[in-house]
């Protein structure tokens, strides 16, 4: 088979699971409610499905990568699926809420490692000159199911039982493993037994030590007003709950967008073009504050739909930077640095999920923007001095 037909292939593999990973990342959001009538839990405990899988996903990455080091890559993908889909299994059976933490924290483990080994499965099957696209198709798979994956899943639930749309993703989970089964070549790099000293090694390297603190910062400051974005596009610019939904979509598209877009610009002088984009995502996010102010429909909505195009659009940059910089400092490490990657843009997650609350308790709901404005232009600072230490 030609060989870049067949890096495609894998690389849709890779993108389905990725779609399936990216359903459960936020399904129990819109399950919530349900999940409280269920269990007769209040609303913050049923929030621990969305923390506790974002905690998994931050100590699963790095720890797993570590203790799979030998294992063949395509074997690692297929175990990976199967954890996957048992967990959500658990989820959607379980007859108790601790039960159902169970089943949120063994999908987590499962999504941790397939992000970072997933992505330098990508970079190795396509040419040097495609590496970013190939990370931004498969981050597409997660891209989708933000768009689709999750509401469909919330439909799901809400036109049956919350049980239900554990089971549809869990069925997505089987057609990725499907896809692995057949589409992922056996005979990938191994990286062999990860050393824990290549811990050290990472975290008393300044640079990618520098490169996490980016990831976090930059990917994390969008998170303090998107986990809020429901709530801004009623208060301030008047939509109604079905037309929310709509806007999301759409927002989802945007992002879509920006990916894809990250992907092509950042095959070349990656960090120049980080630094663009995040001075782009600063701006929106400054754009976004004046037009709550403004409460004006139509400037909000294009405020909203400015900051999907660029919210996710350093990701493939930011992934594959770290990549970039372990092949140069630490290049046994490869894969671990590549985890500590993932877990960074968890914490990113959870780090402007908690500024947005903080400043909405404090402040208001309209200062959101501001302070995931504020991260950002912290990573630009991070951006600056490393182009400085690169030349």
């Amino acid at each position: 088979m030609d060989k870049k037909i067949s890096s495609n292939l894998t690389l849709l593999a890779l993108a389905i699971n990725a779609f399936a990973i990216g359903s459960t990342e936020f399904i129990s959001v819109g399950l919530l409610p349900m999940i409280v009538d269920s269990f007769k839990v209040s609303l913050d405990q049923a929030g621990l499905t969305v923390s506790l899988y974002a905690l998994g996903v931050t100590i699963g990455a790095p720890l797993l990568t570590i203790l799979t080091g030998k294992w063949n890559r395509k074997v690692l993908m297929l175990a990976i699926m199967i954890t996957f889909i048992l967990g959500n299994l658990i989820a959607a059976f379980a007859p108790t809420f601790s039960i159902l933490l169970m089943g949120r924290i063994v999908s987590s483990l499962a999504h941790g490692i397939f992000m970072s080994v997933s992505t330098i499965i990508a970079a190795d099957v396509v040419d040097e000159s495609r590496r970013a696209s190939a990370i931004a198709i498969m981050f597409t798979g997660l891209t989708v199911a933000t768009v689709t994956g999750v509401p469909l899943g919330t439909y799901i639930g809400q036109q049956t039982s919350w049980n239900m749309s554990f089971i549809f993703i869990a069925v997505i989970g089987f057609i990725g493993l499907l896809a692995s089964l057949f589409l992922v070549p056996t005979n990938l790099p191994i990286p062999g037994k990860v050393d824990l000293l290549g811990i050290k090694r990472i975290f008393t390297n300044k640079p990618l030590v520098i490169s996490f603190l980016i990831t976090a910062l930059g990917y994390g400051g969008t998170f303090a007003v998107y986990t809020y974005i429901s709530p801004i596009l009623e208060r301030y610019f008047g939509y109604s709950d079905s037309a929310i939904v709509i806007i999301l979509v759409v927002y989802g598209i945007m992002v879509a967008i920006g990916n894809t877009i990250g992907g092509k610009l950042a095959n070349k002088n990656t960090l120049n073009v980080l630094f663009k984009m995040f001075i782009a995502l600063a701006i929106s996010l400054c754009f976004m504050y004046f037009a709550i102010l403004s409460t004006n429909m139509i400037i909000g909505t294009v405020s909203v739909l400015l900051l999907g195009l660029f919210a996710f659009m350093n990701v493939p940059g930011l992934q594959l930077y770290v990549v970039q910089l372990a092949e140069r400092f630490v290049p046994k490490d490869i894969t671990l640095a590549s985890a500590f990657n993932i877990a960074a843009f968890n914490i990113g997650i959870s780090l402007g999920s908690t500024v947005g609350a903080k400043t909405t308790s404090t402040f208001g709901l309209q200062f959101t923007p501001l302070m995931g404005m504020v991260l950002v232009i912290i990573a630009i600072i991070l951006v600056s001095f490393a182009k400085k230490k690169n030349h």
